[in-house]
């Protein structure tokens, strides 16, 4: 499965904030540090700022804090709020598949699908930044 790059960014945002301490990041400072353009960024905050993960804060003394709420979040949970609930594969799409209403493949790869969110649930936003994770990503963000 691969995810799509709105999910990959939402998660380096709560790690990147997660070790960024009392400092509070600009999403302009974000992206730029991540190489990404500013929009989508900005797109992708605040949708976690809308699921409560983040805050953020404009003008002076502004900026992008993690919230207890995004520091305990559950990555499946934050992975399916990106991803969706869609199928893996599009069976009805404009062209629907012949095999449609006898197909196993639909099902084995949506149960395939919900073991991997399954593997993601018990995993916190703290624990993919423990050491030696943290520490990696702070001399990272140093340097943005």
């Amino acid at each position: 499965m691969r995810l799509l790059r709105s999910t990959d960014l939402a998660l380096r945002v709560l790690m990147r904030l997660a070790v960024a301490g009392e400092s509070s990041p600009t999403t302009r400072e974000v992206a730029d540090g991540m190489d990404v353009p500013y929009t989508h960024l900005a797109k992708v905050v605040a949708e976690l700022q809308h699921m409560g993960l983040l805050d953020a804060r404009r003008g002076r003394g502004g900026g992008l804090t993690l919230t207890e709420q995004g520091r305990t979040a559950s990555v499946g949970a934050v992975v399916r709020a990106f991803e969706g609930d869609g199928d893996v594969v599009d069976c009805e799409g404009t062209t629907p598949c012949p095999l449609n209403s006898a197909c196993r493949l639909r099902g084995a790869l949506r149960r395939a699908q919900e073991a991997f969110f399954a593997s993601l649930d018990p995993v916190t936003v703290g624990d993919i930044v423990a050491e030696p994770t943290g520490a990696l990503l702070l001399g990272i963000s140093r340097g943005s």
